[in-house]
């Protein structure tokens, strides 16, 4: 044995001798060669958007993360995480919603799909409180979603005990800081996916560029492995008689730690029921060619099945068989394996 070989040999049992005492220290598996591990694929919780679902590459918001939702006042912030919150309700999952902001509507979550009456809420009184509960909870290990509602709405108690015009400058970032740092490695430990809503600002003086910016400092920003911006895409969607009915929304994924980052998903969010799946699915369905477009008709496997987008939606609603159709081609040509697991499951 050469000389190089016997000094491996002894760095190696070295190396052994100290992964051994560190995992009699702090428990096993404290550290690991990567290969020793088979790489397990993160789950995720639907967004209720197939097409965000698609564009973020995991099919949804990543479980043991923390992400991020932002944009301009009624934009469909808080729609999108209620979505969420029923989509895992819908498997089973518990979900808590931190009301930071005292506006939490419940008939419009029930209207969304959510379980209210098995949904943790709490109203905090300051940021401080607001952030021991979300830790309290996921430090349990018993909540698969926390939704955070809003960042902005964190106030530090110091700033609340204070006087009216009183200067705190980066009380809040300074809060947000510390929560990431605790936060991140509980949430990735208990898998429980923690989503904070944020507005946004503008910076003073910013001539070039995007002076649009988030509340809270830079730490969320770090430690987010998802980042959605969220934002109105177009003319408000009106019914026949004229009434707005919705808004077509535009999301951006604009940082993601999992998959390629930059996609955008369309979709329309009507008033009082949230993201319109049928709409959704048509819109897909007539880009891959799934559904026929001819004019301002619309068919299905060379049958003529509607003429104009809302009829078609109305017979999309009227027939659940043909729409579920539908999405699972959509969802076999962007990812086979999603369609194999929703059979398996429901075999079980």
């Amino acid at each position: 044995m050469s000389k190089a070989d016997k000094e491996r040999e002894e760095k190696l049992k070295a190396l052994k001798l100290t992964v051994e005492k560190l995992d009699k220290t702090y428990g096993k598996g404290t550290v690991m060669k990567l290969g020793d591990k088979p790489q397990v694929n993160v789950e995720a919780i639907s967004t209720g958007s197939l097409g965000l679902d698609i564009a973020l590459g995991t099919g949804g918001l990543p479980r043991g993360r923390v992400v991020e939702i932002y944009g301009p006042e009624s934009s469909g912030k808080t729609t999108l995480a209620i979505h969420a919150i029923a989509e895992c309700q819908k498997q089973g999952g518990i979900a808590a919603f931190i009301d930071a902001e005292h506006a939490f509507d419940k008939t419009y979550a029930e209207n969304l799909g959510v379980d209210t009456a098995n949904l943790l809420i709490s109203q905090p009184d300051h940021g401080e409180q607001a952030l021991e509960i979300a830790e309290n909870l996921i430090r349990s290990g018993a909540i698969d979603i926390i939704v955070i509602d809003s960042v902005a709405a964190l106030v530090p108690r110091s700033e609340i005990e204070g006087e009216m015009g009183d200067s705190k400058m980066g009380l809040q970032a300074r809060l947000m800081s510390q929560a990431m740092r605790k936060l991140t490695a509980t949430i990735g430990r208990t898998g429980c996916c923690c989503v904070f809503i944020n507005q946004l600002r503008e910076k003073i003086g910013v001539m070039f560029g995007n002076p649009e910016t988030t509340t809270g400092g830079n730490a969320l920003k770090f430690y987010a492995s998802v980042r959605l911006d969220i934002r109105r895409s177009g003319a408000a969607i009106k019914d026949r008689e004229g009434n707005v009915v919705g808004n077509p929304t535009k999301v951006k994924v604009v940082k993601n730690k999992l998959a390629p980052p930059f996609r955008i998903a369309l979709f329309d969010i009507m008033f009082g029921t949230g993201i319109s799946k049928t709409g959704e699915i048509l819109d897909i369905g007539v880009n891959l060619d799934v559904v026929g477009k001819s004019g301002s008709w619309f068919s299905y496997e060379g049958t003529k099945i509607a003429q104009g987008r809302e009829s078609a939606k109305q017979f999309l609603l009227d027939n659940p068989e043909v729409m579920a159709e539908i999405e699972n081609k959509i969802k076999a040509h962007f990812n086979p394996d999603l369609v194999a697991e929703e059979v398996a499951v429901e075999q079980e």
